[in-house]
């Protein structure tokens, strides 16, 4: 993906990447996908790119680098956005720049270049275009003023609100968008792609003709996908229509409002979940606005993750509809699997959030919430037990529904809280719900060990051999990584060195680290074994011989990938030492309090790693050799490797025995 940034980013002048880069902080373009917390000089938080409960994703603002140790993504700002949003280079740098208000000079495309785009930016491209025409539609068309803006209007949404979630409306010319389109460039087939337009018998129509329409976007604000909802009384046509699954909208992975909500969600620790878009919108221009919708389809595993990611309390807001609840608490579950907290909230009968919020004052809303909100296990006993009333059958029947549900938690804790709560609820032994919890827990677990195989026989299971284990990495391996991260970390840092004058008086003298590793490695004709290892020892001699030491940054952004995310790995700690140790008057010492002992004994020990490899070959040719002078030469040259190699060791503290 680098690569690709390098064929493009031609058409943004170098100073401008540079501008772009230098402004980006890590910690500020992350946060805006990921709830970070932080950990010594680092932030954590869950990994965006792979499902985890614990988080092991890193983001080190010194450094501007952020890595995850569970799947080995890593790099710098523009290399995260291009990962989470499937940015080419040129997108990710141009969205940088819109974040921190750098101006990038840009022509306005021509035709010939909208065709050249690949599908996915083109998609994104029309989307645009089509929320701007749409909007623009709304507002300045006789039609739209008196259908679209009217029907906002009676809705109590304000201008400002209006243009910030950017709704429009859709003329009711069956072609009037697609005409509109292809005219401006765009081809049939990327706006069949989108679901802009339909087509019947080799006509294009307008997907959303006559609907007022609801934008949606993705996490960084781009426009995916439209909902549409019909004005007229027509029983033939769905009330709602929505943009169909592409490349760039999939319904199950998107949140209605996430973009405008995800700062709210994370500032307050909490997300407001309801059912459409015009909740959302009422309770945003209310003033409450950690709040989304699920886009009209059952909360999905990926919607979760998403909501996770801001925050672990989740609180679900339900209109009077006892039967839309009880539809739900299935979908529920899910949410708990995940390790959330969730709360649920009913409205009174005949009352939704938009309407809610429309009749009280915002401290009254938020005054209810807080209030009346309930923790889901709690509320779904109560539900059920209402339901159940008298029946033993259903009461039995209740107890193993909710002790299914608390079976979902994973944190252990938090299971024998609720199966305390619960007894008392359910007037029960707490020692029959706890059985009957860690009989599903167990069940469970041999499901997760042993999948096709009955319960029964999961315990018996015979194991298959193991895999066999990788081998070695060539001698020298790990040390060349050692002196890589000394280069990275302490490249330009200058050493004090001792040397004699020429009247043979003690002398100092400073040198960097770059330039002490380098020569010492060039003076004894040493070179490194792996690929990116040599390519990055190239680039410091090839800085070092035009009077540079190569800053740390040049090989984090570096365009070949295997550079910069061996750079990244080398130059980011998992872990940190704790102050805890300091209170406790255990004092470590750290590299940088003696660096020329470190960069010494690491080229010792990379020397004797070579010189180790090197033995048995010799020995080898030793016994291959037939004449006396080449037998001669490869005895001296054996013995010298061996004497260096006593002597290395001598100086390392290492003993050997022969």
């Amino acid at each position: 993906m680098y690569l690709s940034g390098i064929i493009y980013s031609s058409l943004i002048p170098n100073h401008t990447i540079a501008s772009i880069l230098e402004a980006s902080r890590i910690e500020e373009v992350v946060s805006e996908f990921v709830n970070l917390k932080r950990r010594g000089s680092n932030l954590i938080g869950l990994c965006p790119f792979h499902q985890e409960k614990t988080p092991s994703f890193t983001v080190s603002p010194a450094k501007g680098i952020f890595k995850c140790f569970g799947c080995g993504k890593a790099g710098d700002s523009a290399k995260f956005i291009m990962e989470h949003e499937h940015y080419s280079y040129p997108e990710a740098l141009k969205y940088l720049a819109r974040k921190y208000q750098i101006e990038i000079e840009e022509r306005e495309q021509t035709a010939e270049e909208i065709v050249a785009m690949n599908a996915r930016e083109r998609m994104f491209n029309l989307n645009l275009f089509a929320q701007q025409q749409f909007t623009n539609t709304l507002f300045e068309s006789d039609e739209g003023r008196a259908i679209g803006l009217s029907y906002f209007k009676e809705r109590d949404f304000r201008e400002a609100t209006i243009r910030k979630f950017q709704l429009g409306y859709c003329s009711d010319k069956r072609d009037a968008f697609s005409q509109y389109a292809t005219a401006s460039g765009y081809s049939e087939d990327i706006l069949l792609l989108t679901g802009l337009s339909v087509k019947h018998n080799e006509q294009l129509y307008d997907r959303f003709q006559g609907r007022v329409i609801f934008p949606i976007h993705n996490l960084t604000g781009k426009v995916v996908g439209f909902g549409g909802r019909i004005l007229g009384s027509e029983k033939s046509k769905a009330k709602y229509l929505n943009s169909p699954e592409s490349e760039v909208y999939a319904k199950s992975k998107t949140l209605y409002g996430i973009y405008f909500a995800k700062n709210a969600i994370s500032k307050l620790d909490n997300c407001l979940l309801v059912e459409g878009y015009t909740d959302v919108i009422s309770m945003h221009q209310a003033g409450i606005e950690n709040v989304v919708a699920s886009s009209g389809t059952s909360l999905t595993t990926d919607q979760i993750r998403i909501i996770r990611r801001y925050t672990n309390n989740i609180t679900i807001l339900y209109d009077g509809d006892k039967a839309g609840i009880n539809a739900s608490l299935r979908g529920i579950d899910m949410i708990l699997e995940e390790g959330m907290n969730v709360r649920v909230l009913l409205f009174p009968e005949g009352n939704d959030p938009d309407s809610y919020v429309r009749r009280h004052r915002t401290s009254e809303v938020e005054g209810f919430i807080q209030q009346e909100s309930k923790d889901f296990i709690s509320f779904k006993t109560r539900l059920l037990l209402d339901e159940a009333s008298n029946d033993p059958i259903k009461k039995a029947g209740l107890i193993k529904e909710i002790v299914h549900t608390i079976s979902l938690i994973p944190d252990a804790i938090y299971r024998s809280v609720y199966v305390k709560e619960c007894s008392r609820m359910l007037d029960v032994e707490e020692l029959t719900l706890l059985n009957e919890l860690n009989k599903l827990l167990r069940s469970r677990f041999r499901k997760q060990i042993s999948p096709d195989l009955p319960e029964t026989a999961a315990e018996t299971r015979p194991q298959e051999p193991e895999t066999p284990k990788p081998a070695e990495e060539k001698q020298g391996y790990y040390q060349e990584r050692e002196l890589l991260k000394l280069l990275l970390n302490y490249g330009a840092q200058d050493l004090l060195l001792e040397t004699t004058d020429e009247n043979g008086f003690p002398a100092v003298y400073r040198e960097t680290v770059a330039h002490y590793i380098i020569d010492d490695l060039a003076h004894d004709k040493l070179v490194f074994d792996h690929p990116t290892h040599l390519k990055i020892m190239q680039l410091y001699s090839e800085g070092l011989d035009n009077g540079v030491v190569p800053h740390e940054q040049h090989f984090i952004s570096h365009p070949e990938p295997d550079i910069s995310l061996l750079a990244i790995d080398l130059l980011t700690e998992r872990y940190e030492l704790s102050k805890n140790w300091e209170r406790h008057k255990i004092f470590v010492k750290s590299i940088t309090e003696d660096l020329k002992q470190s960069i010494d004994s690491n080229l010792l020990d990379f020397k004797s790693k070579i010189i180790e490899s090197r033995l048995p070959e010799l020995m080898q040719q030793l016994e291959a050799a037939t004449e006396g002078d080449a037998q001669d030469n490869l005895l001296k040259e054996y013995k010298n490797l061996n004497d260096m190699k006593v002597k290395i060791n001598n100086l390392l503290g290492k003993v050997i025995i022969r």
